[in-house]
């Protein structure tokens, strides 16, 4: 059994390169103020682990665990791995955390995800993120190669079950609505007209094929950090401040699963009909079969939304629907905060924003706020247990957690 202990964020509106920063500085404050937050000193941290997708591609940098020892002299020497999944990095950084306590090897780790990506041009960013699709054998003609990746996922739910663009921007109009609730979300001041969340070209102007802007989720800098302990660190913590064990967030469940890295490859495997994406439905089957609980039991979701499409896949593959039937939870307010099963109350992707190695952490660390009661104004009510759905790629890796107290 993990626990957590809790947790850091970044403010996902800030642009790092306009402040001068580099990924050291950003790293030093998220590691110095998860520590405050947390109420740990860098002594108690025994083992460290980043997840990055490319810190090479976008800042020339690799080797990020040798950041912990320029924090604080008591982080040198401290044994820390690099985690690469594209947007699933930082969920598999967890993962190898929560791997390593479980295994004994050590009591406290510090997880954090880090990516700077507003520091290039959008041509070259999108460049750079197309290094998690099959280099030189898909999308070779397309400009901006992850909208047009998931422009033809939306095809395919068009074809198979029937699409309408207006339930699409039903989820980005409701994640944007839930980032502004959220003092971290890089969209939290952004306002838009009605037209905004329809199919006018100009309003909402198409970046490939049947990708409009307000399908999007954001590019960010950004940083999250999490501690994770083993039961006997968890008690000493909890024994020191004088909480109850059980008040502390602990990793339930996790699935991971893994599948060819081409996207054509993907569909041809659910050719026959059935979830879209077969492998991304056993992670998050694994998860919630490990924590010993059921989809009736989860009570909020932080789930990828790279784009609106995306998390209209991810409806159906969570069980609140059959296979291309998400719409249905849509129209009836289901996914709302407040609904049956709120679905990325802190905005997600779209509205809080990607950086692609913090994402997953980033889900962690919502995941501990919300079954702690901190979430602020966008708490659910009664949030015991959460569930993460982090992919990289075109769902080449899939990880799913369950975190409750």
């Amino acid at each position: 059994m993990v626990y957590i202990l809790g947790g850091w964020q970044s403010d996902f509106s800030a642009n790092w390169s306009r402040r001068g920063w580099g990924l050291a500085d950003a790293f030093g404050e998220a590691v110095a103020q998860g520590l405050a937050a947390a109420d740990l000193a860098p002594s108690d941290i025994e083992t460290g682990h980043v997840g990055n997708f490319a810190g090479e591609l976008f800042a020339g940098q690799g080797l990020l665990g040798g950041f912990f020892g320029l924090v604080h002299p008591d982080l040198d020497g401290l044994p820390t791995m690099r985690h690469e999944a594209a947007c699933a990095s930082g969920s598999c950084a967890v993962l190898a955390a929560a791997a390593e306590i479980e295994a004994g090897r050590y009591g406290l780790s510090c997880v954090i995800g880090i990516e700077q990506m507003r520091n290039v041009p959008g041509q070259t960013a999108a460049e750079h993120l197309g290094a998690a699709a099959w280099t030189g054998h898909e999308f070779q003609d397309a400009r901006f190669l992850w909208p047009a990746a998931f422009s033809d996922l939306a095809e395919v739910y068009d074809q198979r079950f029937g699409l309408r663009y207006e339930h699409l921007m039903a989820i980005a109009e409701q994640n944007f609505a839930n980032g502004r609730r959220n003092p971290n979300a890089q969209t939290r001041d952004w306002r838009f007209a009605p037209e905004a969340f329809t199919a006018d070209d100009v309003a909402n102007p198409v970046v490939e094929g049947r990708t409009r802007k307000q399908d999007c989720g954001q590019v960010t800098d950004g940083t999250a950090v999490i501690f994770l302990a083993s039961p006997e660190r968890a008690r000493a913590y909890a024994d020191a401040r004088g909480i109850p064990l059980e008040s502390l967030p602990r990793i339930k469940g996790w699935g991971h699963r893994s599948a060819p890295i081409p996207l054509d490859r993907k569909l041809a495997a659910s050719r026959n009909g059935g979830h879209v994406f077969p492998q991304v439905r056993r992670a998050i089957d694994d998860a919630r079969a490990r924590a010993g609980l059921s989809l009736a039991d989860i009570h909020a979701v932080e789930t990828h939304d790279c784009f609106a499409v995306t998390e209209y896949m991810a409806i159906d593959h969570l069980g609140l629907t059959a296979p291309g039937e998400a719409w249905k939870a849509i129209e009836a307010g289901d996914i709302a905060i407040g609904g049956k099963l709120a679905v990325n109350p802190s905005g997600g992707l779209i509205g809080a924003g990607h950086p692609v190695g913090a994402t997953g952490v980033r889900m962690v660390l919502d995941a501990f706020k919300q079954t702690t009661g901190t979430a602020g104004d966008y708490q659910v009510d009664g949030a015991r247990n959460v569930q993460t759905l982090n992919i990289g790629g075109s769902t080449t890796t899939t990880v799913s957690l369950v975190i409750g107290t």
